[in-house]
């Protein structure tokens, strides 16, 4: 009876409500409680203005706060099924798994190598427009290079390098058996360096579900486990361990080691370059002195339990860093300070929270010692958008600025450039060779002093454009690749939406027109030229270059709201981030280890001191090391208000 006399209420309110709602966003509503209509309609209004990140900070997080709830609830879809039988039992892994299996208790082979991506968006089918515009005329006419753009101060080759070395930890499709060719049409052809080329598709795998019949493969661990350092499985973590007091293998120039063939022994090292290199044998460095340290406390560990501590407290050393420097760089404004170190740290704080331990939950604690792991009812996993968001090639320069670390530096700690040396001398086995007669010191210098790409139009490093591909185990293939022309082709392959229903699905509001997207008048003519004016046609990638950046953003809006729901999700979902994060599980002197490491200027300080006091004036190692250290701000960073 009541339910009859709200009914005629419900409709008036619906029918008000959908004059203020977005015409895209009517469906998902109605699908929404009460509650989380109600949140929506507040960020909705915030995003009609455009100022969340012109907030003052406090309500900049609340707004945050808010987006993530919603994007937890409704933008989290497994793929594949959950597979049944009897639940293990923590205690008998106090350990990370070669494979990754064995992490959440309620499934065993989330996470694992060989695990499903998940999905963010609902996959949509685009088989009869994979080649629509043609992925070699958007790659030639929107994305090619023309002349660098650089980030200014703000962000070096070691965090170009950096976000590599991550995906190198988390996601890499399986390919297929079966090749495919794309061909330059006529119209550009004289202008790409490859006419023609060859790849292997993503393999495509029955789920066992009735919708999405399909999904690809992740052969690489998506937990934050360092699976870069030690791969993800026993067989190649066989090949990078020492078995002596829990080490990993090192050159003695404090560079990768190399087998028979010249690959580097490592993690993972598939299509790879020098500047990861570096950071992978940095990490191994981190690796190896956290089995010093623990055989100092403890001469009676064993290597197997030297090698499983060290491998915790280096993985968690490496999310923490990620999580409070690189990405306080990549979005450098007082609001994503205050969010991301809130994601370790919770509101109250580090000093808190070191002097009382975790109090409070997710929001007041952060998510680092949750009494529990949370994955939102959604198996954990690394999604398809996660990866698209993820194709950062244009932070990549032309020339290495390789500089001369033998002579004394200048009043800024700046170094004198000795060479420029091509990009194409860095990457695969070349750059293997080639950063070996460079040297560890050299190279980190270099890069710190370097400063990388823009995520802009035209910006796509040319030498990319023909580049030699790796097999599994990081050998050579023999078909080169139009890597430009291939991430546009890959995301239409992997279902991934386009630009617009990218947006919406993330609640994001959709442009109707080129001049919602940029302000630059060539862009828009060339987006008309190479789409038409059929703005749902436009492919993720491009979107994601060509869109208006928040300031202080080195990234797009649409891409950072991905970052928002998975970079939560890769710490509240991993139980060594949450339940078992703790002495017992680390040792107290590992938990000292991650406590007391806030940098990777700390890493860096711990292992090359010199390195740091002689060459690095910059606050972080992810800046330009040239340029001024951060100012004290003596506002409390809740109380601040943005720039």
């Amino acid at each position: 009876m009541l339910s009859q006399l709200l009914k005629p209420i419900k409709i008036v309110l619906r029918g008000e409500l959908q004059k203020f709602v977005h015409k895209d966003f009517h469906e998902v509503v109605e699908r929404m409680t009460v509650i989380d209509t109600f949140l929506f309609l507040i960020i909705h209004f915030v995003d009609k203005l455009g100022i969340w990140h012109k907030l003052p900070v406090i309500l900049g997080l609340l707004y945050l706060a808010v987006r993530r709830h919603l994007h937890q609830e409704y933008n989290l879809f497994n793929v594949g099924r959950t597979p049944v039988g009897v639940r293990f039992n923590p205690v008998d892994y106090p350990y990370r798994t070669a494979d990754g299996k064995y992490n959440d208790p309620f499934n065993e082979g989330a996470g694992a190598q060989g695990s499903f991506f998940g999905r963010n968006i609902h996959p949509v089918d685009q088989s009869k427009t994979l080649l629509k515009p043609d992925p070699m005329v958007v790659a030639t006419k929107l994305l090619a290079r023309r002349k660098l753009i650089d980030t200014g101060k703000q962000f070096n080759m070691i965090a170009a390098s950096w976000i590599q070395f991550m995906i190198h930890d988390w996601i890499d499709h399986l390919e297929d058996t079966k090749q495919v060719e794309l061909v330059a049409p006529s119209e550009v052809a004289s202008e790409c360096p490859l006419k023609s080329f060859k790849f292997f598709k993503t393999k495509q795998v029955s789920t066992g579900f009735f919708e999405n019949k399909t999904g690809s493969i992740n052969v690489r661990t998506p937990w934050w486990d360092g699976s870069v350092l030690y791969g993800s499985n026993a067989e190649k973590l066989g090949k990078v361990r020492t078995y002596k007091d829990g080490k990993l293998k090192i050159a003695d120039d404090d560079l990768l080691l190399h087998d028979n063939d010249g690959v580097a022994i490592s993690g993972d090292v598939r299509n790879s370059w020098a500047g990861v290199s570096t950071l992978q044998a940095l990490f191994i460095k981190e690796h190896n002195a956290v089995c010093d340290a623990l055989k100092k406390e403890d001469e009676n560990l064993e290597d197997e339990d030297l090698y499983r501590y060290a491998r915790l407290v280096t993985s968690a050393v490496i999310a923490k860093v990620h999580t409070i420097d690189w990405t306080v760089e990549l979005l450098k404004m007082d609001t994503l300070l205050a969010g991301m170190r809130g994601n370790w740290y919770g509101l109250l704080g580090k000093k808190f929270k070191d002097t009382f331990g975790h109090v409070g939950g997710a929001i007041l604690g952060g998510l680092v010692g949750l009494k529990k792991p949370d994955n939102h009812g959604v198996p954990y996993s690394l999604t398809e958008e996660f990866a698209s968001v993820y194709r950062m090639h244009s932070l990549l320069p032309d020339d290495f600025y390789l500089r001369d670390v033998s002579v004394d530096p200048d009043h800024d700690k700046s170094p004198p450039l000795v060479e420029k040396v091509p990009m194409s001398d860095m990457i695969g086995h070349k750059g293997e060779v080639t950063s070996k007669k460079m040297g560890f010191t050299a190279l980190l210098v270099s890069m710190g002093h370097q400063a990388s790409g823009a995520l802009e139009l035209w910006n796509y490093p040319l030498w990319l454009r023909d580049l030699i591909a790796h097999d599994m185990d990081g050998k050579d293939r023999p078909d080169h690749v139009d890597l430009a022309a291939l991430e546009v082709y890959r995301d239409r392959e992997r279902r991934v939406a386009r630009y617009n229903d990218f947006r919406r699905g993330l609640f994001l509001i959709p442009i109707s027109k080129w001049e919602d997207l940029t302000d630059d008048e060539e862009a828009i003519e060339v987006l008309r030229e190479v789409y038409g004016d059929d703005v749902e046609e436009l492919d993720i990638l491009v979107g994601l270059m060509a869109e208006k950046k928040i300031k202080g953003f080195a990234i797009s809006e649409t891409a950072f709201v991905i970052f928002l729901i998975m970079a939560s999700r890769r710490l509240e979902a991993d139980r060594f981030f949450t339940s078992h994060f703790n002495e017992e599980t680390y040792t107290k002197k590992g938990l000292e280890w991650v406590n007391t490491t806030e940098s990777l200027k700390d890493v860096i300080e711990r292992h090359y001191p010199e390195i740091s006091n002689k060459w690095m004036n910059s606050s972080s190692a992810f800046s330009v090391w040239d340029s001024p250290p951060n100012k004290p701000n003596p506002i409390p960073i809740y109380l601040r208000i943005p720039h």
